[in-house]
């Protein structure tokens, strides 16, 4: 499911073009380890935001530029992008939308906890109710899991274009231990719950 959000923001919703500037704004999760691969097999010029303790590994990814956003904040610094893949966050879509070009696209993957009167998936629904009304594209990405983007997915790992990032494996007895991490901290990558066959 991760990949293929990733897949729908980037290539889909995001149409993102070879030479073109992305920024993807939480990349060390699931989603955004794989957006941020995505993005460059695609051409494009990453930049990607993360905390300090996934930089190197972002890097790692193929990333561009990596922005260590407990330093410096890669919204609303003055620089804009084509495509911004907004991954959960704390900023509010007026920000977001300051980040772009004048046409360029916004996909909002995941709630915000810049929630409003909306609730937390409050910044992809505004920007598809005023998308209409100016030049930028503005996306609420919603994955999309069929035979041809899992095929898209299988080919570009053959390919070594993509490789899953893997936080941690937790045997099934020890569910409960995963479901912990995940709550409790920002795992790089995903978490994965082995079943032994039998």
């Amino acid at each position: 499911m991760a990949g293929v959000t990733a897949l729908v923001a980037v290539r889909d919703d995001g149409r993102l073009q070879p030479g073109q500037t992305v920024l993807i704004n939480g990349a060390s999760g699931g989603v955004g380890t794989f957006a941020v691969q995505i993005a460059r097999a695609l051409g494009g010029k990453v930049t990607a935001s993360c905390s300090s303790g996934a930089v190197e590994l972002v890097g790692s990814l193929g990333a561009n530029e990596v922005i260590d956003y407990t330093v410096d904040d890669p919204i609303d610094a003055g620089r804009t992008y084509d495509l911004v893949v907004n991954i959960g966050g704390t900023h509010s879509l007026g920000a977001l939308r300051r980040t772009l070009t004048r046409q360029g696209t916004l996909a909002a993957v995941g709630g915000s906890q810049h929630g409003g009167l909306l609730g937390p998936g409050s910044v992809g629904i505004r920007g598809v109710l005023i998308s209409p009304f100016v030049g930028q594209r503005l996306r609420s990405v919603v994955d999309k899991p069929n035979g041809p983007n899992l095929e898209t997915l299988a080919t570009m790992i053959e390919e070594d274009e993509l490789t899953p990032v893997i936080d941690r494996t937790y045997p099934l007895s020890q569910t409960p231990e995963a479901m912990r991490c995940l709550e409790d901290g920002h795992p790089k990558g995903k978490i994965v719950v082995t079943v032994a066959g039998g």
